[in-house]
């Protein structure tokens, strides 16, 4: 039985569990009518059953899940001949992964016998490990709903202890929450400083060029690379610059339309066919920039008199970009101005303001903090996106400030130093590293300037 098999068992018995908690409150009771007699309503005594089925059989599974595959493997490794533990850490991966693949099937039997009894070794773990999983936890489950069946009683506090058993729920999402942040943090933090020990940090920073080829051989072409870091940011920062030029007016006159002007009838209209743009894929986009935007943007320059405009362009991937994230200010600024209230609009309107005097004297300011959370999420989509600069803005690091010119972005070198089959240990990878803690850092200044924007008004409106 797989896993979310097992998951959906757990879940099954713990509806039940449900339904018989809450229907052996009622009848503890002596009826439905007689419900004031408990404690709690009966849908908490239920949701406390529910409880005790379905906790200890997911943590069971969930531990059991996380250590089974290491704990068969542990076996297998004690199983093999003393000639086996001799070998280095590379030699015993493959053999161990010589091993899975003929007890799984996609290698044939091997010529060693060893390794053939190893392999039927390792299916029978696992086997012995699947039945014992199912086992434990169907039986887990039933000994929790039954425990949570037995202790149904009126005078349970049920309620009480469901919200605790809620709350702790919820504390421990947000921990894991936490935990992740600060594991994605230091594991790019590390690598990073692997990379400033064989590059110079101000070098990186501060370097006009941006070559990360480094050859195998010293006598090569190119062997010193070079990792001059702001070619990649202006590029990112022109990108993302054009996309928000042409989202935000955009977006926030759609915002203030839909939320002020627009007929209920016009608005549910409208408002989907925008919010239609946010669900489609970035290659799509990516294709339209290609194939439509870039050929635009050249020969609407070239006819106007410039020379040498490539189809490739950092203005052919912002205005597309802009169009992209349209939907992220639009829809989140609507909600925003929706939510001001009423009492602000009429007391503009009792002191003679016109309808625009208003919106633009009172709402807008009111609701300038959602505001700035929305075009913060804009920015931070735009300075994310990779497939539209791939397709429409290419991959050459171009220090310039004509966004008539091919560029490339932070995010997109980073996918282009990790695929294919690369060395930890060089430079031209760990590099992708540092732009990644970069990227962080300039994404986190973006959070503080507009957690001071949205204090500051947030203050004067409250």
């Amino acid at each position: 039985m797989q896993t979310s098999t097992l998951l959906l068992v757990i879940a099954v018995l713990a509806v039940l569990a449900y339904g018989l908690g809450r229907q052996r409150s009622i009848q503890l009771v002596g009826g439905p009518s007689q419900i004031k007699h408990l404690h709690s309503l009966p849908n908490y005594y239920g949701l406390m059953a529910a409880a005790w089925a379905i906790l200890p059989g997911f943590i069971l599974l969930a531990v059991w899940v996380f250590l089974e595959e290491r704990i068969i493997i542990q076996g297998l490794m004690n199983s093999l001949p003393d000639s086996y533990g001799q070998l280095g850490s590379p030699q015993m991966n493959l053999t161990l992964a010589k091993i899975q693949n003929i007890s799984s099937g996609s290698l044939s039997a091997s010529a060693d016998p060893q390794l053939t009894a190893a392999a039927e070794l390792l299916q029978q773990l696992r086997d012995r490990s699947q039945l014992f999983k199912v086992i434990l936890t169907i039986g887990t489950t039933l000994v929790g709903a039954l425990i949570g069946w037995v202790m149904t009683r009126p005078a349970l506090r049920a309620r009480p202890q469901f919200e605790f058993v809620l709350k702790s729920l919820l504390l421990l999402c947000s921990t894991i929450a936490i935990f992740t942040t600060v594991g994605i943090i230091l594991s790019v933090l590390f690598e990073s400083i692997r990379f400033f020990q064989a590059i110079p940090f101000f070098d990186f920073v501060f370097g006009l060029q941006w070559s990360p080829q480094i050859a195998i051989r010293a006598d090569q072409v190119g062997s010193s690379g070079a990792f001059g870091a702001i070619p990649l940011f202006v590029g990112t920062l022109m990108i993302a610059a054009i996309a928000l030029i042409v989202a935000v007016p955009i977006g926030l006159m759609s915002a203030v339309y839909l939320a002020e002007y627009a007929k209920p009838r016009v608005r549910n209209i409208i408002k989907p066919l925008l919010e239609v743009l946010a669900g489609i894929p970035t290659v799509v986009y990516g294709f339209f920039a290609a194939l439509t935007m870039g050929p635009l943007v050249r020969d609407f320059f070239q006819g106007i008199g410039f020379d040498g405009v490539s189809a490739e362009s950092a203005l052919a991937a912002g205005l597309v970009m802009g169009i992209m994230i349209i939907p992220f200010v639009s829809s989140l600024s609507d909600d925003v101005i929706n939510a001001v209230p009423n009492s602000l609009r009429d007391g503009s309107y009792g002191l003679g303001a016109t309808r625009s005097e208003t919106i633009r004297q009172v709402v807008f300011p009111a609701a300038l903090p959602g505001i700035m959370g929305g075009i913060l999420l804009a920015a931070s989509r735009a300075i994310g996106e990779t497939m539209i600069v791939v397709m429409a803005a290419g991959l050459a690091a171009n220090l310039t400030a004509n966004p008539l010119e091919a560029v490339t972005t932070v995010t997109v070198q980073i996918a282009t130093l990790l695929v294919g089959d690369q060395e930890f240990d060089s430079p031209k990878t760990l590099s992708a590293f540092a732009l990644g803690l970069m990227l962080f850092f300039t994404t986190l200044l973006l959070n503080i300037v507009a957690m001071a924007i949205v204090k500051r008004f947030r203050e004067q409106y409250d």
